[in-house]
């Protein structure tokens, strides 16, 4: 086994959504999320040429708040759920707390996405912008 290496992640941008608490906050996009702006550090601006509104992306993030130090949890933060590892689960509590949100792009203005629904708190930081395959793409 090889030696145990670290990799430097840097925010292309932050998050900012009327979300500001976890407690009461859907836990996925589909239940209930609002739009959000993405807000991209003016170096990344570049990046979204090409893109545009009405396209569905992949929006990586770095859910900051998470615990690291997890490996189980019960699903959905219910105790009546069975115990079940991390990598089985969508729990943000998880060694490297990266979050993967398929949005659609509702507006582009000023080095800022305006996407939805998205469940990121406000402030989240922002990994990367990837076009989602269409559903019916082989992966």
């Amino acid at each position: 086994m090889g030696k145990h290496e670290t990799y430097d992640i840097r925010p292309i941008g932050y998050v900012r959504s009327s979300l500001v608490e976890a407690s009461g906050a859907p836990r996925q996009g589909y239940e209930g999320a609002p739009s959000a702006w993405l807000e991209l550090i003016p170096s990344a601006g570049p990046g979204l040429q090409g893109l545009e509104a009405g396209r569905d992306i992949v929006l990586i993030t770095w859910f900051h708040k998470a615990r690291r130090d997890v490996l189980a949890v019960h699903p959905r933060r219910d105790d009546s759920n069975p115990l079940r590892g991390v990598f089985a689960t969508r729990s943000p509590d998880r060694p490297n707390p990266v979050a993967l949100h398929r949005v659609t792009i509702s507006e582009i203005k000023d080095g800022r996405l305006k996407v939805g629904p998205l469940e990121a708190m406000d402030g989240t930081p922002i990994v990367d912008i990837k076009p989602a395959l269409p559903e019916s793409a082989d992966q």
